[in-house]
């Protein structure tokens, strides 16, 4: 599409309409978006916050940076090129980012790409075949965080032990709260018309895994079927940044989603791994793993995918997250 062939507001809303695909912690969604006067503002929603699971709103944060990532691939397809100004208000901090259109943009290939895989994307928690990932693959992943302003670290072979045994110890701490218990139910458990949360349908039951995956549906309801296979051939990854603050974050959740739409352009399946994250302890120890002062913000597996597709995410209505 040419930039001369949309109306630039019409343009921007639906590049916030694109960006309802983006994955979110527990798919909270926490993002609003507000057109007018030729700019796009993502802000954070602050009444959608896990409190327990996510105190500092650092993972809301990361949220909101792929839901920009995926507005900013959406206007690179519609043929715009895009000023954007992250946290532009320090008055203001909910607004996390003012995206403008500054004139005509030629589409690349690696921009076609991606915006054909938001919506094939997928989070995937089944267990992935034991089929490895190319080195060059690998590669392009490391490219596309570095691109947004993060980086990318692979966990090596001779590392997965300190990630497994992480998500492991996180995984039973966060089960020992009764806080993170009471939120995790509300966030399965939501009314059919919300629109949001994690329906236990896409969760897996508990099989040996090389990394285990956060448990969805300790408090019964349908699930999914790990398969046959144990991951055998997944890469785990790090997505880190230099420093720790909240523009961190949202460059940190624009290479997630870089990430995630190159995986998906590869063929690969994806999930998001935040619970190592969450909680300080487990956090630190994941900075063993990283260059010298980097600063862990999710972790991600990738792999190839059993036959099949995990049900598709629920997502909120349109007009509930812009304003115009």
């Amino acid at each position: 599409m040419r930039a001369d062939e949309s109306l630039p507001d019409e343009v921007l809303r639906d590049a916030a309409r694109t960006a309802l695909a983006a994955p979110s912690i527990f798919n909270t969604q926490p993002w609003r978006w507000v057109t007018g006067g030729g700019r796009l503002r993502l802000y954070a929603d602050r009444q959608r916050q896990l409190l327990v699971a996510d105190p500092q709103a650092r993972l809301l944060t990361v949220s909101c940076g792929v839901a920009l990532h995926h507005a900013r691939v959406a206007l690179a397809m519609a043929g715009y090129a895009v000023d954007v100004r992250r946290l532009p208000a320090p008055e203001d901090p909910d607004l996390l980012a003012e995206l403008t259109l500054t004139g005509p943009h030629e589409t690349t290939a690696a921009e076609r790409g991606a915006f054909a895989a938001i919506p094939r994307r997928r989070t995937d928690r089944r267990a992935f075949t034991e089929r490895p990932v190319a080195a060059e693959v690998c590669a392009e992943l490391v490219a596309a965080a570095r691109a947004q302003g993060a980086d990318l670290q692979l966990v090596g072979d001779g590392e997965l032990a300190v990630l497994a045994l992480n998500v492991v110890r996180a995984g039973a701490l966060r089960m020992a709260d009764p806080e993170y218990r009471a939120e995790l139910a509300d966030w399965t458990h939501r009314p059919p018309w919300s629109g949001d949360g994690v329906d236990t349908a896409g969760a897996v039951r508990a099989v040996p895994r090389r990394v285990p995956v956060r448990d969805f549906a300790p408090f019964g309801g349908p699930t999914l079927a790990a398969g046959p296979d144990s991951d055998r051939g997944a890469r785990y990854a790090v997505v880190f940044t230099e420093h720790d603050g909240p523009a961190d974050w949202l460059r940190g959740g624009e290479a997630l989603s870089a990430v995630l739409l190159t995986a998906v352009r590869a063929g690969l399946g994806t999930a998001p791994i935040s619970d190592v994250t969450e909680l300080s302890v487990t956090r630190d120890e994941l900075r063993r793993l990283l260059p010298d002062g980097g600063y862990p913000q999710l972790a991600v597996r990738v792999g190839y995918a059993p036959p099949g597709e995990p049900p598709r995410t629920v997502r909120r209505l349109f007009e509930e997250v812009l304003e115009a």
